[in-house]
């Protein structure tokens, strides 16, 4: 049978405190959670107000912490699914199974809805719908800007920009990641689209979705090459 134990009373936390007045010196956080008067009224005294200065300091401290464990979750997080992404690439043989390992590892760790790669030149023999675009076609024209600027666009796509990247979905596009892929080998688009407004938003940084880019980029790269060679 457990025997409760009595509240203690002020008079007794007041005697423990004089038998210990070392107390708060080993237990100083709690001095944060007191509120303790000061017998001048609205004046404060050094103390109080270096106690105050304390408080103000801590949990200043306390949110930058936060904030940097909260950014190396992000960053865990951004490594992780960017070493998902390189394996499926890797993993793939032929043009066919790059794009759809994409829409997989994309969908599952990505949280995206669509996904378009579209390669600029002349269509090779290919079993898939739309992967490449003739130069100088007019399914180009809505590219434009975003090519010659280099840089990926996020926001909501034009309704000429969806139905060039994806086709019969092109009207469930609210928000969109347009990247070009400008490299020696290789000229192109990766598209990222999603049903929610505000998942590529156009103050969204750039260098992810460039390294991404590079990623992809450099693996079609290297089956192009293969495909050639087998031709």
């Amino acid at each position: 049978m457990s025997i409760q134990r009595p509240d203690l009373g002020a008079s007794q936390v007041e005697e423990y405190l004089q038998k210990h007045p070392d107390f708060f010196h080993e237990h100083l956080n709690l001095l944060e959670q007191m509120s303790i008067p000061h017998p001048s009224g609205t004046a404060i005294s050094l103390i109080l107000k270096q106690l105050e200065i304390f408080r103000s300091k801590h949990h200043e401290l306390e949110s930058q912490l936060n904030a940097l464990i909260e950014i190396a979750r992000d960053n865990d997080a951004s490594f992780i699914r960017m070493h998902k992404l390189t394996l499926a690439l890797l993993e793939a043989s032929t043009l066919e199974q790059v794009i759809a390992n994409l829409n997989v590892v994309l969908a599952d760790y990505f949280l995206t809805d669509f996904v378009a790669v579209r390669i600029i030149k002349q269509r090779p023999e290919t079993a898939i719908a739309d992967l490449f675009i003739e130069p100088g076609s007019e399914n180009l024209k809505p590219f434009l800007k975003e090519l010659a600027g280099n840089k990926p666009k996020c926001g909501r796509p034009t309704l000429a920009q969806a139905k060039v990247l994806f086709g019969g979905s092109a009207a469930e596009i609210k928000s969109c990641a347009i990247i070009p892929m400008n490299f020696t080998e290789l000229e192109g688009i990766l598209a990222i689209g999603s049903r929610e407004e505000g998942r590529f938003h156009y103050s969204m940084g750039n260098l992810f979705l460039t390294q991404m880019s590079e990623i992809i980029g450099t693996r079609l790269i290297s089956l192009l090459r293969q495909t050639q060679n087998e031709c």
